[in-house]
């Protein structure tokens, strides 16, 4: 699959499906080992798809989501953001959510997904943005840092009461970053 067979674009209420089906395998791959596999495991499709489907269906909704979807119609990805939710004093956008199916990563459709945030952010007016990652996610800082985020700080997250840190990259030019290529 070739990125240029990927299209971004705006996901509607539809594609609760395809975003749960990316969300739960994603996040399976990307943190086994770091998130108990209790957790992983305890993780449902169906439930996923009920939030995801609300989510999608509020028509006041003030956050965005992007999908990345082939060709056939199959969701490979998807990114969710909107306002920073901490009252950052610096970083007015978030993205709070990026993932991606593991056999389409490292083909620039991540990438996409972060530029469409930073399009979507910047006609809104806002011009930094920050995104949240567990520390012992190495290829995903690795990935932040190659698109021009800069570590800001850490903090602690309990996930399924495991206790974990999580590290914000920040940007302070979302135009630099939708002219990455």
């Amino acid at each position: 699959m070739l990125e240029k067979e990927i299209t971004i674009q705006k996901a509607k209420p539809e594609d609760a499906r395809g975003i749960a089906k990316v969300h739960i395998d994603s996040w399976r791959s990307t943190y086994k080992g770091i998130i108990a596999d209790t957790t992983l495991n305890g993780l449902s499709y169906e439930r996923s798809e009920r939030n995801w489907f609300d989510i999608l269906s509020k028509p006041d909704n003030p956050n965005f989501i992007y999908l990345a979807e082939t060709v056939d119609g199959e969701v490979v990805g998807f990114a969710s953001g909107g306002l920073e939710r901490e009252d950052d004093p610096v970083y007015k956008g978030e993205v709070y959510a990026i993932y991606l199916l593991q056999h389409v990563q490292g083909r620039g459709i991540g990438r996409r997904l972060m530029q469409a945030s930073a399009k979507e952010l910047l006609e809104r007016g806002i011009s930094t943005l920050l995104i949240w990652v567990l520390t012992d996610n190495t290829p995903s800082r690795k990935f932040y840092e190659s698109i021009g985020g800069k570590y800001l700080r850490e903090k602690p997250i309990e996930i399924g009461g495991q206790q974990l840190t999580e590290v914000a990259y920040s940007w302070n030019d979302l135009q630099s970053l939708i002219a990455e290529s």
